[in-house]
């Protein structure tokens, strides 16, 4: 059955109704919880990425205050909603602005959202961490109140067209699921086909993909970049699913496979994603706790972008409980600003004078007959 958008609006009424339990009346001044924000982004093209990176955070998040929190201090997860756009991100952040306890802003998502309150720090110099975003785009310049600690699609792209020259493959072809991807990532994805000596053919869908998906000739490549959403996707594979010949689809970090398989797409088409993180089947230790705590917390099966943002609230909680000091919006600041190499559970964090903390990535396949592998 194709995709239809009011599974949109669903998923964010059920992003937004993912509450936290009460937290008890402070009894003295250093009981009082510190306030952890969390942009998320509810714009149609964003909010399937939003809903599942901010029920890894929110699971971390209870796990930690159930824990005791920081420094034994309960922690306010705030997560409030903009578009994407610059006007909202600006919005949200200026309703933190002026909150002194609002210590740290940790795991911004989606990446439009990230890239955006990034350069708004920037801009203001604002003295406030932004500790472990969604920041897919590699080409934004990271300055030192942004910590990013998952690989960007330059790595994510780098790593799939790697693996393809391996195998002796030299033609690709990269459909963008919109005119804003394209003209976000495709000096991206042509810099990484450029320098593996990689032919690179492109489209960009103005509607609906699976329009697209049926018309692409035969002379198009069998392998192709998808650089977009999972409902986008599953409409595109639904296209291609008309056509004789066999095709492979290559897809990012922000695509939840098990979805694409529960809404009908790549029947037939076998569906490979890189992941900025490690397997959700893995034994690592971060890993292992993820899954207990979202078993407990939630009804929601184990995907690579919750295990994201629940990673992304172990790193902010480590640097936190390592504060010198009392723990202020600045001394939190000086302490991510010292970018220390960590081990969240098995998770590397390795900075190496870089602004970017990892360039993990791994990649899983989904097959038509709905086995995710790898």
């Amino acid at each position: 059955m194709p995709f239809s958008l009011p599974r949109r609006r669903f998923l964010a009424g059920s992003a937004a109704a993912l509450a936290l339990p009460a937290f008890p009346q402070p009894g003295r001044a250093g009981t009082r919880p510190l306030v952890v924000a969390q942009l998320q982004d509810t714009s149609p093209a964003q909010q399937d990425v939003s809903k599942d990176f901010l029920i890894g955070a929110r699971a971390a998040w209870q796990d930690i205050n159930a824990r005791g929190g920081v420094r034994g201090r309960p922690v306010q997860h705030l997560s409030p909603e903009v578009d994407g756009s610059r006007a909202s991100v600006q919005q949200a952040w200026a309703s933190l602005r002026d909150n002194p306890a609002c210590v740290v802003l940790s795991g911004t998502v989606s990446d439009p959202a990230a890239t955006e309150l990034a350069a708004l720090l920037r801009e203001e110099s604002a003295g406030i961490a932004h500790a472990a975003p969604w920041l897919q785009n590699s080409s934004v310049d990271v300055d030192n109140r942004t910590f990013p600690i998952f690989s960007g699609r330059q790595e994510q792209i780098a790593h799939a067209f790697k693996s393809l020259t391996v195998s002796g493959v030299q033609e690709i072809g990269a459909v963008f699921a919109s005119p804003r991807e394209s003209g976000l990532y495709r000096d991206e994805v042509q810099r990484a086909a450029t320098a593996l000596g990689m032919k690179l053919s492109s489209w960009v869908a103005d509607g609906e993909l699976s329009r697209l998906g049926q018309r692409l000739g035969p002379s198009s490549p069998a392998l192709l970049l998808f650089v977009g959403g999972t409902p986008e996707l599953v409409q595109f594979t639904q296209g291609l699913e008309r056509q004789s010949r066999q095709r492979y689809v290559i897809a990012l970090a922000d695509v939840n496979l098990q979805t694409v398989q529960q809404l009908g797409g790549a029947r037939t088409t076998p569906v490979i994603a890189t992941q900025a993180v490690p397997l959700v089947t893995s034994a690592l230790p971060v890993v292992r706790r993820y899954r207990e705590v979202l078993a407990r917390l939630f009804d929601e099966p184990p995907a690579a972008l919750s295990l994201a943002g629940f990673i992304a609230a172990q790193y902010t909680y480590e640097v936190l409980e390592d504060v010198d000091g009392p723990l202020t919006r600045a001394s939190a600041l000086a302490a991510f600003q010292k970018r220390r190499d960590m081990d969240v559970g098995g998770y590397r964090i390795t900075f190496q004078g870089q602004r970017r903390g990892a360039s993990f990535v791994t990649q899983s396949m989904l097959t038509p007959d709905g086995r995710v592998i790898g």
